[in-house]
């Protein structure tokens, strides 16, 4: 089992930025996946970014340009760096981990709001 702990979020003023983070505990797979979903008011979840343990990273088209997603492996984190937000980023930010002979792994959220 993988424990995530999510950290960073909060209010923020529509142009800002914000950076989360997510720290993995417990039966880490040397091949794994780190990502972050959001789910809005009203909306079903979706992807954020995602990035692999070799590095490659995948972005949600709404976010490309504006959030970088990164990870420092020696301490199991992934980051978000959240530019030039807007009010259709407000969701609640979730890390999600995926490995290889593992189950997936949901951390318990945590909410961003833009304000206009």
């Amino acid at each position: 089992q993988v424990q995530l702990v999510e950290s960073g979020g909060g209010l923020v003023q529509a142009g800002g930025s914000l950076r989360l983070s997510c720290v993995a505990s417990g039966r880490i797979s040397s091949i794994n996946t780190l990502g972050w979903y959001r789910q809005g008011p009203g909306k079903q979840r979706e992807l954020v970014a995602t990035i692999t343990s070799s590095g490659r990273t995948n972005y949600a088209d709404s976010v490309k340009g504006r959030f970088t997603i990164s990870r420092d492996v020696s301490k199991n984190t992934v980051y978000l760096q959240m530019n030039s937000l807007n009010p259709e980023d407000t969701a609640v930010y979730y890390c999600n981990y995926w490995g290889f002979g593992s189950p997936v792994a949901w951390g318990q959220g945590t909410l961003i709001t833009v304000s206009s």
